[in-house]
């Protein structure tokens, strides 16, 4: 619950309303605590969805899925642009599907913690065969401590793996492995945490220089930049 508290801060604010969102430019929906995306019938994107997982997951933990959920969730978020979303901000479905997230976040952080249990061995698989040994490494000496393992979950939820060929920008990827490969240290507790939390700045960083112009990445570096370093504040 710590965890998942801290992600909601770092996502929504700390807001109700904050759970349901459509962020400017794309062309999903971020729901809940972790913004897990939703695309729409019949669209996809180079991200990872997840909301439909985390949909399953509340559901096999005994969660009552609203309504608009369940007639949707095997062929997609039902709205089908930012515009048509936001018109829906204060429809009974909207505020049902809002209700749902902030009686879930338990569980939402139970799904985060899972997705993180789960990322070692892709990430392991992902690498060069030289650095697999290193990534454990480094993956352990930041799981060392709470604060250390709140940054691990709550970068692999905010940026992914790392290992989806189309999370890339000029071959370059932004998610938790390439912020494993870029320490070295071996000191546990608060040092690897300030270490991920400076090696986690030059990964986004180096994102948003090779992003594409017309995505206009640059308005966000500076938030990103100011979530990555609660990560060495206990």
């Amino acid at each position: 619950m710590r965890i998942g508290k801290k992600i909601w801060q770092n996502e929504c604010g700390g807001t109700v309303a904050g759970l349901t969102s459509w962020n400017t430019g794309e062309n999903f929906a971020s729901l809940g605590i972790g913004h897990f995306i939703w695309y729409p019938k019949g669209v996809r994107g180079p991200f990872d969805e997840s909301f439909p997982e985390l949909a399953s997951f509340a559901a096999s933990r005994n969660a009552t899925l609203p309504e608009v959920v369940r007639e949707n969730l095997k062929s997609g978020c039902p709205w089908s642009s930012r515009d048509e979303f936001l018109a829906a901000s204060n429809s009974p479905e909207v505020t049902q599907l809002r209700k749902f997230l902030a009686d879930t976040v338990p569980i939402q952080a139970e799904f985060l913690v899972q997705r993180l249990q789960k990322a070692l061995p892709k990430m392991a698989s992902a690498a060069p065969a030289a650095e697999r040994a290193n990534i454990e490494r480094q993956f352990q000496r930041v799981a060392s401590s709470s604060q250390g393992c709140y940054a691990l979950v709550d970068y692999v939820n905010f940026k992914g793996e790392g290992v989806l060929e189309t999370e890339r920008y000029k071959g370059e990827g932004w998610g938790l492995l390439q912020v494993l490969q870029g320490m070295s240290g071996s000191g546990n507790g608060a040092a690897a945490a300030g270490e991920f939390s400076v090696s986690a700045g030059k990964v986004l960083t180096q994102r948003v220089e090779n992003s594409p112009a017309e995505r206009k990445e640059s308005r966000w570096l500076a938030g990103w930049l100011k979530r990555v370093k609660t990560y060495a504040q206990s």
